[in-house]
C-alpha cells in the first residue's frame, strides 16, 4: 500500500521531539520495572560491620529476597506509610538470616539472626541461647585468630548450633562472662521476633533494650531473608580505583549460599 503522505514509501526519521518521547518512555518503564522488583523480588545490601561474622563479613554484597515474608510500609522506598501489617507473606522461620528497619527509627538497616518467634522465652546464660527453657546444642570447632578492629587479633572460640528445626550455623564467641553473655528471659510478644548477632560478643542485637539497641522486631519491620553473597571485596576496595575490584575481591565468598 502506498502511504498518501510518503509516495515514495522511503523511511522517514522521527522527529527530535518523537524521540525524546520514546527515550522517556524507555525510562519509564526501566524504572517501573526496577523498583516493582525492588518491591517485590529483591534487594541487594552490604555489610558495614562485623556482628554477623563469621557467617557474612564486611565488604560482603548480599541477596535478600523480599518474597518470603510478603509486603509491609518497609519494603517501599523511604517506609512510605500505606498500610499498617504485611500482606501476602509467610511467618519467618526460627534461624533465618534477616534484614529489618530498626524499631526506634523505622528508618536504618539491620541484619541479624532470628531465633526467637512470638510467644517463645529467650535468654542467654554464659553464652549459651536457651529458647523456651532448652539450651541449644552446640558442638566446639577449632578457634580461630579474628582481627578486632583496634589494631590487633584475638583468639575466638567458634560453636556449631543447632535450632530445633534443624538449622545449624557457626557463631563467635569471646568467652563467657562478656557484657550481654548472662541475660534476663525475654518473652517474644505477639507479632515480634527476637533477634541476635552470630558474633555474639560483638553485636547490638534484641538482647538490648529498643530505646538504645534493637529490642523486640516487629513483623512488619522485617524487609526480607538474606539468600546468597553475590560479591565481596577485603578492605581497601575503592569504587574509583577499579584495580582493587579483583586485587581485594574474595572469590571464595562469591555467590555462596547463606544457611
Amino acid at each position: 500500500m502506498i502511504d498518501a503522505e510518503n509516495p515514495t514509501g522511503t523511511p522517514q526519521s522521527p522527529s527530535a521531539g518523537q524521540e525524546l518521547w520514546d527515550i522517556a518512555k524507555t525510562v519509564f518503564w526501566a524504572l517501573a520495572i526496577a523498583l516493582m522488583l525492588r518491591i517485590f523480588v529483591f534487594q541487594p545490601f552490604t555489610i558495614p560491620s562485623a556482628s554477623m561474622e563469621p557467617n557474612l563479613q564486611v565488604g560482603d554484597y548480599i541477596f535478600v529476597s523480599k518474597s518470603p515474608y510478603g509486603i509491609s510500609r518497609h519494603s517501599f522506598p523511604f517506609s512510605l506509610p500505606l498500610f499498617e501489617g504485611r500482606l501476602l507473606g509467610r511467618a519467618p522461620q526460627r534461624g533465618d538470616i534477616v534484614v529489618f528497619k530498626l524499631p526506634r527509627d523505622g528508618r536504618t538497616d539491620y541484619i541479624k539472626r532470628l531465633v526467637g518467634l512470638p510467644g517463645d522465652r529467650i535468654q542467654v546464660r554464659q553464652s549459651v541461647l536457651y529458647i523456651n527453657g532448652l539450651a541449644v546444642p552446640r558442638k566446639a570447632l577449632a578457634p580461630v585468630m579474628v582481627d578486632s578492629g583496634y589494631g590487633f587479633t584475638r583468639n575466638v572460640m567458634r560453636w556449631e548450633e543447632t535450632l530445633s528445626n534443624g538449622r545449624r550455623y557457626v557463631v563467635y564467641d569471646y568467652g563467657p562472662d562478656q557484657e550481654l553473655d548472662n541475660t534476663p528471659v525475654y518473652l517474644v510478644p505477639t507479632r515480634h521476633y527476637f533477634v541476635v548477632g552470630d558474633n555474639r560478643d560483638n553485636s547490638l542485637d534484641s538482647r538490648v533494650p529498643a530505646n538504645i539497641g534493637v529490642g523486640f522486631v516487629p513483623e512488619e519491620n522485617l524487609v526480607g531473608r538474606a539468600e546468597m553473597i553475590m560479591l565481596s571485596w577485603d578492605k581497601g576496595a575503592v569504587v574509583l580505583k577499579p584495580w582493587t575490584w579483583f586485587s581485594k575481591a574474595r572469590p571464595a565468598r562469591i555467590l555462596s549460599g547463606l544457611r
